[in-house]
């Protein structure tokens, strides 16, 4: 699976201002219910849920909230570049920067949904990568670094 097959470009967003982990979910859940046309409650409620069981703040400032939801037809991912660090009870106990949302459909199977996991996680770990994130300009510029355009092949 390829981010391209997550992402697009109006899942991206540059310096979005949260006050806390709790303020982001309730964000991410209402712009990914913007995207998908649904209701935000549910998808927070289901990314709080997925929080309870320990922690997607994965280290090295970045998270990786994710949920599976029913009433989903397609994968759906969003990246966020936070204006300011937050914590966000990661692994390491470092703040949080940067945050890939995954939401997956019910129907997927656990090894499509382990995929599209893994291949955000593959290209989150590129230190190259994590560089040019935090020097593009705009979400624009941000989705052509994650999907591997402008001469960068895509984890």
């Amino acid at each position: 699976m390829e981010l391209s097959d997550l992402l697009t470009p109006d899942g991206v967003v540059a310096g979005l201002a949260v006050a806390d982990k709790a303020a982001l979910l309730a964000e991410l859940g209402r712009r990914a219910g913007a995207l998908l046309r649904l209701p935000p409650g549910p998808i927070t409620e289901a990314l709080q849920a997925r929080e309870q069981l320990g922690s997607t703040g994965l280290g090295k400032g970045f998270a990786l909230p994710h949920a599976r939801l029913e009433p989903l037809g397609r994968f759906l991912g969003m990246f966020v570049r936070l204006a300011r660090l937050i914590a966000f009870d990661a692994i390491d106990d470092q703040p949080v920067g940067s945050v890939f949302l995954l939401l997956t459909p019910a129907a997927a199977t656990p090894a499509e949904h382990l995929a599209a996991l893994a291949a955000i996680s593959r290209r989150m770990s590129d230190p190259e990568v994590v560089r040019r994130i935090a020097a593009a300009a705009s979400p624009a510029q941000i989705f052509a670094v994650l999907v591997g355009t402008n001469g960068q092949r895509a984890a």
